[in-house]
């Protein structure tokens, strides 16, 4: 059968892990978890119980943007978090924030374009680019700006620029003037911009900036996946500037119909539940706290302290030149599963890891005493 070169992307290597992770506890062994980036406390209670009574009722298509009164609440959340007046119009229900990322570059780009994108960086802007024909374009960020882009990272002649604040692996975040001044050099290339902010709601000081607080020209994509904990239920969003509504809805139509109406009900249930989501907060911040404390006396010294998210992503070049090895190695002897760099990042990731606190806190200290027991007989 004949196969199209621009479907030959890269494995997602993390799910991977998670496969090779799953064949050890299925083989009896008990594996922790600090290979991808789940919330291990699941939907709020409110968001389950409203799907158990909605099931008594049909559930079928939606309109294809999303159910009205769920983007009249993310549109209330925008001005509860940001104190951002959103018209609800502007707001795309997705499934998931990958249905978000397949929609935004299917309506800002075409075959041949450029877009650049900050590298370490989510793995998946590359591939869906790739898979559609567009060409990422990686800026190099470096340790001493947190692995955030600055202005002299962003290259000519680009047509999109993507940023992710928190970002994914590093945890770091663009605070309001750096957000302003990448915003507005995107707009003075003639690029458009996208936003990545799944993981807002997530910080452990300054809350995450919005890009919509700086412009308006620009594409946000968040999810329900990370601070409500509903990564299974695949429902996420976008806000696209007013003059994209129409373009994203037929794309939407034709693409996916609709995002499913199941967790839709359930997404508009957890936007009440906001207090039970941020009690988990808690959680990551000591799990935060432990890692931090505990990695540079087990020899994983050289990190950027993440702001937000619930990563640590570690140098790890003095150690390996092969991080997928070495990966496949603490799984083998450790019992964890943690996360090549590669997948982050193609030019520097042979020599990364990432580490993901989402779990509960006595997961995340006893994979820290394995990590530990590990590195002190390697």
């Amino acid at each position: 059968m004949r196969n199209s070169v621009r479907g030959q992307v890269d494995p997602f290597i993390v799910m991977d892990v998670m496969e090779a992770a799953r064949l050890a506890e299925e083989s009896g062994r008990h594996v922790i978890h600090m290979e991808v980036g789940q919330p291990s406390v699941g939907a709020p209670k409110g968001a389950r119980e409203a799907l158990a009574a909605a099931l008594a009722q049909p559930l079928g298509y939606t309109v294809a943007l999303g159910l009205p009164e769920l983007r009249r609440g993310i549109a209330g959340l925008y001005r509860r978090w940001y104190g951002v007046d959103l018209d609800p119009a502007r707001v795309v229900v997705t499934a998931g924030s990958s249905g978000a990322f397949i929609l935004a570059f299917s309506a800002l780009f075409d075959a041949g374009d450029r877009v650049a994108l900050g590298e370490p960086g989510y793995p998946s802007y590359r591939q869906i680019l790739r898979a559609m024909s567009v060409e990422p374009v990686g800026m190099q960020t470096r340790p001493e700006n947190r692995y955030q882009p600055v202005l002299s990272d962003i290259p000519e002649g680009v047509q999109g620029v993507i940023l992710a604040s928190p970002g994914n692996p590093s945890g770091t975040m663009l605070g309001r003037a750096e957000l302003a001044a990448l915003a507005s050099a995107a707009t003075a290339r003639g690029a458009a911009l996208v936003s990545d902010e799944i993981y807002h709601g997530l910080s452990y000081g300054e809350r995450a900036v919005t890009a919509l607080e700086v412009t308006d020209e620009v594409v946000v994509v968040n999810s329900f996946s990370k601070f409500f904990g509903m990564t299974g239920w695949r429902v996420g969003w976008m806000v696209v500037p007013e003059g994209m509504i129409r373009t994203v809805e037929r794309l939407a139509q034709n693409l996916f119909i609709c995002p499913p109406h199941a967790s839709q009900v359930a997404a508009l249930a957890a936007l009440g539940c906001e207090d039970e989501a941020r009690a988990n907060l808690a959680v990551y911040a000591e799990n935060r706290r432990m890692m931090l404390d505990r990695l540079p006396g087990i020899g994983l010294s050289r990190i950027a302290p993440p702001d937000g998210a619930f990563y640590v992503y570690a140098d790890v070049s003095d150690l390996t030149r092969d991080s997928r090895a070495l990966a496949a190695e603490i799984l083998e002897h450790a019992g964890v599963a943690v996360t090549p760099g590669l997948d982050f990042d193609p030019v520097r990731g042979a020599g990364t890891l990432r580490f993901s606190y989402a779990r509960s806190s006595e997961d995340v200290a006893e994979g820290l005493d394995r990590l530990a027991r590990f590195m002190s007989r390697r």
